[in-house]
């Protein structure tokens, strides 16, 4: 939501929202850009204004309601979206994981080449006039993607997710199957990816990967403490070294998708590999930061899939340092649904320690916490509390990663509070 406020606000629009009064890390552009943001109240609706609703928010809240009750134009988020990529050439980032980081990488790349439009989904958006590229992040939950109608589709790959909404892997893999349906010039898949190899388009789809099988392929692979760098091959066709200042096989893959749709938009290559060695990440994937001796690595990852990808990055960039991850399991039903998952995905780590749930607002309770799943972890499996953060001070010149979807953050900070406080007193 506020990607598209940045958006709508530099066409020119004059914009509002009502949110949540609790700080959230995408709130800081909204400031710096003048937009005002008011604590949620029916009387912030009045006449002349065309209201676009977040879906976490039902038809029953009072400024949803009250909008309706007037007679004003209301959509939600993914409807407007739906209107707002007409007139550019749209690619949609969809995908269980990956999309955010894929989309700003894409977002980075095209808009040193040419005027790009873009909304990620760690709430980084921007209008340009006169537009060649609307890169958006292109969201499966409740099938809000199928609001869209892209030229292109990057597909990172089709997983389990969101529990309390799809009933199955099978309803996942149908709800990207009409998002292929709606795609209108081509689609680029994750090649290794067994249910995104079985759909069916009316339009190109060319797979990339690491496998003589993909369109794409990325050989001579070198992953050090710097980044990584590949050469891409298309169809046995040499198109020269590409490198990333990224870690982790994921951003390699997401490396090739940028690489291949830009190369069918006819970009020049050498402004490809530029742009590429300049991306600085976005917002809560994988961002560092160093206090003391500590690493500091904060990252949005709530899904095994998710957690084994980000160790695997600090792995890369830090491969003789102890590793430590504090997760907050995010929703009772993603956090049952997927125990095992996520015990194995969280023992990739030296040593484990976890929050209590995050609830969402669509779920208050489950049957499930975090307690059931520490049993399961065979790397620790600690309970810690935003109150007592000190087990984490047993570390030294070591790694520290805070994962989650939910307030992690609140965590993050008292480690961060308390580390600093200790560091000046020694000093």
């Amino acid at each position: 939501m506020s990607a598209m406020a940045l958006i709508l606000h530099d066409r020119g629009e004059k914009v509002q929202g009502s949110d949540i009064e609790q700080y959230t890390f995408t709130q800081r552009g909204l400031e710096q850009a003048g937009i005002k943001i008011l604590p949620f109240d029916a009387d912030n609706i009045h006449e002349g204004l065309t209201v676009i609703a977040g879906n976490s928010f039902t038809d029953d809240h009072p400024e949803i309601k009250k909008a309706r009750e007037m007679g004003l134009t209301v959509y939600r988020y993914h409807e407007f979206l739906g209107k707002m990529i007409k007139g550019k050439t749209s690619i949609g980032v969809s995908g269980a994981h990956g999309k955010t980081s894929t989309t700003g990488l894409l977002s980075h790349v095209l808009s040193g080449i040419a005027p790009t439009d873009y909304l990620i989904g760690d709430g980084s958006g921007k209008g340009v006039p006169n537009a060649r590229f609307f890169v958006y992040e292109a969201d499966e939950y409740r099938r809000h993607f199928l609001a869209t109608r892209p030229d292109y589709a990057i597909m990172t790959n089709i997983d389990f997710d969101h529990p309390d909404y799809y009933k199955s892997i099978d309803d996942v893999q149908t709800a990207f199957q009409t998002f292929a349906d709606q795609t209108q010039k081509g689609i680029f898949a994750w090649g290794d990816d067994k249910r995104l190899r079985q759909l069916k388009a009316k339009v190109p789809i060319y797979y990339y990967g690491l496998n003589d099988t993909d369109d794409f392929q990325a050989v001579d692979v070198k992953r050090t403490t710097s980044g990584s760098s590949f050469h891409v091959v298309y169809q046995g066709k040499d198109l020269g070294e590409f490198s990333v200042p990224l870690f982790g096989e994921h951003n390699i893959f997401n490396s090739l998708a940028v690489v291949a749709v830009s190369y069918f938009e006819d970009v020049n290559l050498d402004e490809i590999r530029k742009e590429l060695k300049t991306f600085q990440g976005v917002k809560r994937r994988f961002s560092e930061r160093k206090i003391d001796n500590m690493t500091i690595i904060d990252d949005y990852a709530h899904h095994p899939t998710e957690i084994k990808a980000t160790i695997d990055a600090a792995r890369q960039e830090y491969p003789n340092k102890k590793i430590a991850v504090v997760f907050q399991p995010h929703t009772f039903s993603r956090t049952i649904a997927l125990m095992d998952d996520f015990a194995k995905s969280l023992n990739l780590a030296d040593e484990v320690f976890l929050t209590q749930i995050y609830s969402s607002p669509r779920e208050s309770s489950g049957n499930v916490s975090s307690a059931d799943l520490a049993k399961k972890i065979t790397k620790g499996g600690r309970i810690l509390s935003a109150d007592n953060m000190s087990p984490l001070l047993d570390y030294d010149n070591d790694v520290i990663i805070f994962m989650g979807a939910g307030d992690i953050q609140k965590y993050e900070k008292t480690y961060e509070d308390l580390l600093s406080h200790l560091s000046r007193k020694v000093n």
